[in-house]
Parts: C-alpha cells; sequence; structure tokens
C-alpha cells in the first residue's frame, strides 16, 4: 500500500526519479500571483501562461476542473481549481473548496496513473485558501494513496 511521505523541502524540486506531477490549488478568478504559485512560475513559466489562457477562453474554467502543463521531460504541473475565490467571505468561509478539491483529485488520479506518475505537493489548500490539512489529508489518502499512487508532501523551511 503507498502512503503518504513528508519531506522537508522545495515542491518545485522533487526529490525523486520518474514521472512526477506537482499538484497545488488554483483560484476560479484567474488570479495568479500569491503563494506557492509564486515558486511554480520562478521554476517555470508555462503554468502561468497556460493558466491565464484557460481563464481567459472560459471554457471548463471552474471548480473541481484540472489543467496539466508539461514543464520538463517526466515532470508536470497540475493546476488544480480548488479555491472560490480569494478573500474569506463574511461568514469566515475560507476559499478552499474540499469538494472541489476531491473533485480535482479524482481526475488528477487518473492522470496520475497513466502516466504512471508521483504526485508532489506542498500542503495544498492550507496556505492562502485557509484550508485546513486534517481535512485535507483524508481526502488525499482516500482517492490518491488507494489508487496506489506515491504521493510526497513537502514542508518548505
Amino acid at each position: 500500500m503507498k502512503e503518504i511521505h513528508y519531506l522537508k523541502g522545495d515542491a518545485t524540486n522533487p526529490q525523486s526519479e520518474g514521472n512526477m506531477i506537482i499538484i497545488h490549488i488554483c483560484n476560479d478568478i484567474g488570479g495568479w500571483g500569491k503563494g506557492f504559485v509564486l515558486a511554480i512560475s520562478k521554476r517555470w513559466k508555462q503554468p502561468e501562461k497556460d493558466y491565464r489562457e484557460w481563464f481567459k477562453s472560459g471554457k471548463r474554467f471552474d471548480l473541481g476542473e484540472i489543467q496539466m502543463v508539461q514543464v520538463e521531460k517526466g515532470i508536470w504541473v497540475c493546476n488544480m481549481i480548488g479555491q472560490y475565490k480569494i478573500i474569506t467571505n463574511s461568514n469566515g468561509i475560507p476559499p478552499i473548496r474540499y469538494e472541489a478539491v476531491e473533485k480535482c483529485l479524482e481526475k488528477l488520479s487518473l492522470e496520475a496513473l497513466k502516466l504512471n506518475a508521483e504526485v508532489h505537493m506542498p500542503r495544498i489548500g492550507c496556505g492562502l485558501a485557509g484550508g485546513k490539512w486534517d481535512v485535507i489529508e483524508p481526502i488525499i489518502e482516500k482517492i490518491l494513496v488507494r489508487n496506489n499512487i506515491e504521493v510526497y508532501v513537502y514542508d518548505f523551511e
């Protein structure tokens, strides 16, 4: 049985061999400019470019959708729309949408299996999106780990 491996380091610099997908949460309003996306853009320009084009096109740019962007041989970045807008609303509900994250991960798991790829990530949804890891971790276990996908979670030092 696969499991979640916790590592110290940078998720944009995966410590692994073979095919890898680096995943992260995006918002549904086309905003790219704070948080983990800055580390992605510093390393590769294509994920931001593709995300912005996807937003402009309006085609299936919805919560629960994903976009796979190949950035190097054997490395993809997966833009996952799991965040509603960017601000905690007046009822105190943070931007993260757990059901959208779940839909994204279901689509991602098919891609990972097709590519025979491991999944690398920061603690998705727990920064600017305001999510709680104790809610997200079981979703990752239910969808990725049970589908026999190796998962690496990076805590940046």
